[in-house]
């Protein structure tokens, strides 16, 4: 009881701290949309067992003010809010029914069988540690990075008597997030980009970087665990695959690329009308359900996190992007940093609405940057939760040391071999007549 008033005790007077800061950034002019979405990321980040409530608290008081003093760009009053949120519906349904389906999917490619039997595949020294990763790193190009984060952590469990040490368990979460960032179906932050209509060979390119990162982070944290508690060799994990449910998992994820490659070449001129993507997926799932029936008792703290996300998500639609820096590779530089603080979801969404990036640096930036913080990223509240020791900043900082380096040289391999070459806006990449109409009349908007 007295640890967890202690506790309660600090994360109010680390939230106060904040609270002074903005204020002080108030004061020096920073609009207060953005103080307030500031406020409400540091609530989510100090107050981790609360995040659905500081979230939808957030979100509110955002809308009261904005209701009250500054409105909204598609009009003031409770008619602007309507209008945007009318304007904002498709995206954000189209990202519940992928969170939800994902989860889903992973849960058949959990009951597959497929992750109990890896670990036979492991060397039995460093490499085999190292090995591990790699796998995370390809789980999640295909899984969602919390997933694969999981799954790599239930394995390190096994294979290292549960004794894992601190700076591998920060490598488990940067493979996740490594492996997702150049997939539009590895991440939620590239499938958000995905949706809104960016080509997935403007995010794949990010893959660059992420591999480098793999090799810089990877081989110190291998033997750091090596060193920590060696890998049991031949590790008897039983497992029998079950190829119906790895078909089922494909079976979703074509869904949704064949959905959007329709959307994208045939029918642009709907994608704004219907959450096609996610209808897609569920019409996968429901269609194999008679085959492996889901475990549909999974949705409903799949929902709670899909509703945090939404909101999230919803509060910066609202921020005016017009005070946020020029996009740029130093901007996007930074967002890496920014990203290990604050959930990028919401940095993702304000990439988007600003525009004007190189969307493959933009999603390595802000899917590998998490990783350098515990809290910095879906997958390392996730894996948290199966390793309490995790759940100090300063330790991850201190064994974890290879992430932020990793980030860095990835993103500065990146730039030297591709170079900095800012995507069009993605809105008016569509062919035919009355796509292209369509997209110049958003682009005037």
């Amino acid at each position: 009881m007295g640890e967890t008033m202690q506790l309660l005790a600090r994360e109010r007077g680390l939230f106060l701290g904040a609270l002074i800061v903005g204020v002080v950034a108030g004061w020096l002019g920073v609009p207060v949309d953005f103080v307030l979405f500031g406020l409400t990321l540091a609530g989510v980040a100090l107050f981790h067992r609360h995040t659905l409530q500081v979230a939808l608290a957030g979100l509110a008081v955002i809308t009261l003010y904005k209701l009250g003093f500054t409105g909204f760009k598609t009009g003031p009053g409770l008619g602007g809010l309507g209008s945007h949120l009318v304007h904002e519906w498709v995206i954000l349904t189209n990202l519940l029914g992928l969170l939800l389906g994902f989860a889903m999917l992973s849960n058949h490619f959990e009951r597959s069988k497929v992750p109990a039997v890896l670990p036979h595949w492991l060397p039995d020294d460093w490499k085999g540690a190292f090995v591990l990763l790699v796998m995370i790193f390809v789980l999640s190009s295909f899984l969602d990075n919390i997933a694969a984060a999981i799954i790599g952590g239930t394995i390190a469990a096994a294979v290292f008597r549960r004794k894992v040490h601190i700076g591998y368990l920060a490598a488990i979460v940067a493979a996740s997030n490594a492996g997702g960032s150049g997939s539009v179906v590895g991440d939620t932050t590239t499938t958000m980009m995905w949706i809104d209509g960016i080509s997935p060979l403007d995010v794949l390119e990010a893959y660059v970087a992420a591999c480098v990162a793999l090799v810089i982070f990877g081989i110190p944290a291998a033997l750091q665990q090596q060193r920590y508690s060696p890998i049991v060799k031949d590790a008897k994990v039983e497992g029998r695959i079950d190829w119906a449910r790895v078909a089922i998992v494909v079976a979703i994820l074509l869904a949704a690329i064949a959905a959007n490659v329709l959307l994208n070449l045939r029918f642009a001129e709907y994608a704004d009308r219907f959450p096609f993507i996610g209808a897609a997926v569920w019409v996968a799932i429901l269609a194999c359900a008679p085959w492996r029936a889901p475990d549909w008792s999974l949705l409903p703290e799949a929902l709670k996190g899909s509703i945090f996300l939404l909101s999230l998500i919803l509060c910066a639609s609202m921020m005016p992007v017009e005070h946020l820096p020029a996009a740029s590779w130093q901007t996007a530089l930074g967002l890496g940093f920014v990203s290990a603080v604050f959930d990028n979801i919401p940095l993702t969404a304000l990439a988007l609405k600003q525009g004007g990036y190189d969307w493959g640096y933009l999603a390595y930036a802000v899917g590998f940057g998490g990783s350098m913080i515990w809290f910095g990223s879906s997958a390392g509240v996730a894996l948290s939760n199966l390793f309490p020791e995790a759940r100090s900043v300063g330790m991850w900082l201190r064994h974890g040391w290879h992430v932020a380096i990793a980030y860095v040289i990835g993103f500065f391999v990146l730039f030297a071999v591709l170079g900095w070459h800012p995507n069009a806006p993605h809105k008016t990449r569509t062919s035919g007549p009355a796509a292209h109409a369509l997209a110049d009349a958003r682009f005037a908007s």
